[in-house]
């Protein structure tokens, strides 16, 4: 019987830093001061996985509503274990401070079993200074 825990401990200690394995994007959070009528970001979207995927950035308010920003690029294939830089201007629209959540959404290629949409958001203040 101890035999067989100790197989399904190695087992699980061998499964798990792939269970583990999701997208990412660096940094997660950040705080940019402006002089100018917008904030400018720079983020890595990343891909842990051995095949390429299909990413697209978004930019939403505090409460998860689009926000018109300008992302270069906006939509992009990355190979597997890869990671790039995407560049974010977020506009003030008038206000002093800004809160912004940049997500990073893996899109499922047309035919494939899995349709699941991955999403990975970070959170980021602008401030403007006169």
């Amino acid at each position: 019987m101890t035999k067989l825990w100790i197989f399904i401990a190695a087992l699980a200690a061998t499964l798990a830093p792939n269970a583990a394995t999701a997208q990412s994007m660096t940094p997660m959070r950040g705080e940019v001061r402006a002089f100018a009528d917008a904030f400018a970001v720079r983020v890595f979207p990343g891909n842990p996985y051995d095949r390429r995927i299909r990413v697209e950035v978004h930019v939403y308010d505090q409460d998860f509503r689009p926000v018109d920003a300008q992302i270069t690029p906006k939509a992009f294939l990355l190979a597997g274990q890869a990671s790039r830089p995407v560049l974010v201007v977020v506009p003030f629209d008038g206000a002093t401070d800004r809160k912004v959540r940049i997500c990073t959404e893996s899109i499922p290629f047309p035919g494939e079993q899995t349709q699941i949409r991955a999403q990975i958001c970070g959170k980021f203040f602008g401030h403007r200074r006169f």
